[in-house]
C-alpha cells in the first residue's frame, strides 16, 4: 500500500494528514507548530517516514487569478527542502482549503480555534483528498 503525506505549509501551522492509493481516503493529523530556528522540514520528513510515506502532496497557495505570490514562494522553499530530504514532493493547488476545511468542520458541529491547529490539518486533508480524487481509477479486478 502506498501511503502519502498531505501538508498545508503556513507561517504558523503546518497542517498534516495522511491517505494512501488504496483506499484513497484523507485523515488529518496533528498539526505542527513551527519553531524558531526552523527543522520544520526535518520534522515533516520524518513524520512521512513514521507513517510510511514517501510522497508529499503540498498544498500550493495561489491567488485567485492562479499567480504565484509570496506564500507559494514559501511553499515551494519548503518542497525544496522536503525533496532535499528525500521525499517525492507534488504540489496541489489549495485555494479555498482552509475554507472548505472550516465549512466542513462546522457542518460537523465542530468549532475549533484558530489556534489549536485543527483547522490547518483539516485543510491538509482536503488538499490531500483532491489529489487523491484526482488520479485516475485503477481497473477493476473481475471476480474469479
Amino acid at each position: 500500500m502506498s501511503r502519502l503525506l498531505g501538508v498545508d505549509h503556513g507561517s504558523r501551522r503546518i497542517g498534516l494528514a495522511v491517505g494512501d492509493l488504496e483506499t484513497r481516503i484523507a485523515f488529518a493529523r496533528p498539526a505542527l507548530r513551527p519553531r524558531k530556528g526552523g527543522g520544520e522540514a526535518t520534522e515533516v520528513a520524518r513524520m512521512a517516514r513514521v507513517e510510511g510515506a514517501s510522497r508529499v502532496v503540498l498544498g500550493l497557495p495561489r491567488n485567485m487569478d492562479g499567480s504565484e505570490g509570496t506564500q507559494a514562494a514559501a511553499a515551494r522553499r519548503f518542497g525544496d527542502a522536503l525533496a532535499a530530504a528525500g521525499l517525492e514532493v507534488v504540489y496541489v493547488d489549495e485555494r479555498l482549503s482552509t475554507w472548505q476545511a472550516r465549512s466542513d468542520l462546522e457542518r460537523a458541529g465542530r468549532a475549533t480555534s484558530r489556534r489549536s491547529g485543527e483547522v490547518d490539518s483539516a485543510a491538509a486533508a482536503v488538499i490531500l483528498q483532491d489529489y487523491l480524487d484526482s488520479l485516475p481509477q485503477p481497473p477493476a479486478q473481475e471476480a474469479e
